[in-house]
C-alpha cells in the first residue's frame, strides 16, 4: 500500500500477538513497530484517557496485563481495539499508531514517571490516589 492522500503513513501489515501482548505493525516506508497492548491502552486517543482538553488527561493504572479482545477496522484510516478491561472507544489512526511507534521509548518513560509521581502501579489500580490521577499533559502528535 502507498501513503494516503496527505502522505500519511499507511500500514502494510498488522498482527495482533495475543500471548506477548504486542501489536506488530509494518508501514510502506519500511518502518516496523511492536507496540505493547499496555502502551496502546494508556495512550488511547479516547476522551476517557485524554479528556476533553489540555490538563484533563487521566493517568491509566493497573494495565500491565490488559489484552486486546478484538481489533476492528475503521474505514481505511484506523483501527479500534476492544481491550480486555472493557475500554473500546479509542480510534487509532494510522498516523497516530506511527507516532506511537516512533515515540514509544519516551512515551513509556513518561508513563512510568507519571505512575511513580501518583504512587500508582502498572499492576494495582486500587493503589493510586484518585486525586493524583490527573496526569501531566500527554505529548500529542502535531497535526
Amino acid at each position: 500500500m502507498a501513503g494516503s492522500q496527505n502522505n500519511h503513513p499507511v500500514p502494510t501489515r498488522i498482527v495482533v500477538h495475543q500471548q506477548s501482548r504486542i501489536l506488530e505493525i509494518g508501514y510502506a516506508d519500511g518502518e516496523h513497530f511492536k507496540l505493547p497492548f499496555e502502551l496502546l491502552r494508556v495512550y488511547s486517543p479516547s476522551a476517557e484517557v485524554r479528556g476533553h482538553g489540555p490538563g484533563q488527561e487521566v493517568l491509566q493504572v493497573g494495565k500491565r496485563q490488559v489484552g486486546i479482545e478484538q481489533l476492528d477496522a475503521v474505514g481505511n484510516y484506523a483501527v479500534q481495539p476492544r481491550f480486555s478491561d472493557g475500554h473500546d472507544t479509542g480510534i487509532f489512526s494510522w498516523e497516530y499508531l506511527y507516532w506511537l511507534g516512533q515515540n514509544q521509548e519516551s512515551l513509556w518513560d513518561d508513563y512510568l514517571k507519571r505512575l511513580q509521581q501518583a504512587g500508582a502501579s502498572r499492576d494495582d489500580m486500587a493503589a493510586a490516589d484518585p486525586d493524583s490521577l490527573q496526569a501531566a499533559s500527554i505529548t500529542r502528535p502535531r497535526a
